[in-house]
């Protein structure tokens, strides 16, 4: 066994220096300065009945203008342990969520939408957000479009 002690040893060191980056997050303002650009892809992660508004969780049902919905588990392969399915590419291509685009991604809480980040980035997408206010701020702020 080992000695067991209650003091608490001196800290050692200094404080660490950290830099925070903003790139890989959008906010509302910049999505919402970006909407209709041709070079801009929305993946909306939800369930096909809150893109469809049918499935209110919010002030307003629906979605931002111009996204794409594609659920987060459909990128998931049951068959390899829910890795990225090996037809990703080919699928998120045929969507129009294509790597010459800068690509958003969110969902409600930016929680599912976490999981499209990742896949867009290790799909090797060059310019990826993610909207962290997600849903649960554009489908409750008063000044934001939504289609349904």
């Amino acid at each position: 066994a080992l000695p067991v002690s209650n003091e608490v040893p001196a800290a050692v060191g200094g404080p660490v220096a950290l830099t925070l980056h903003d790139e890989p997050t959008a906010t509302r303002e910049y999505l919402q300065s970006r909407l209709g650009a041709a070079d801009l892809a929305i993946w909306d992660a939800r369930g096909p009945l809150e893109y469809s508004g049918e499935k209110v969780l919010a002030a307003k049902g629906g979605h931002i203008p111009g996204a794409i919905n594609f659920e987060w588990t459909a990128g998931m392969d049951p068959a390899r342990n829910l890795r990225i399915r090996s037809d990703m590419p080919q699928i998120l291509a045929q969507l129009g969520i294509s790597k010459d685009k800068e690509v958003i991604t969110h969902c409600q809480t930016h929680h599912r939408s976490g999981f499209t980040y990742l896949v867009a980035k290790a799909l090797g997408y060059p310019r990826v957000k993610g909207y962290a206010g997600s849903w649960g701020e554009w489908g409750n702020h008063p000044d934001t479009p939504v289609e349904i």
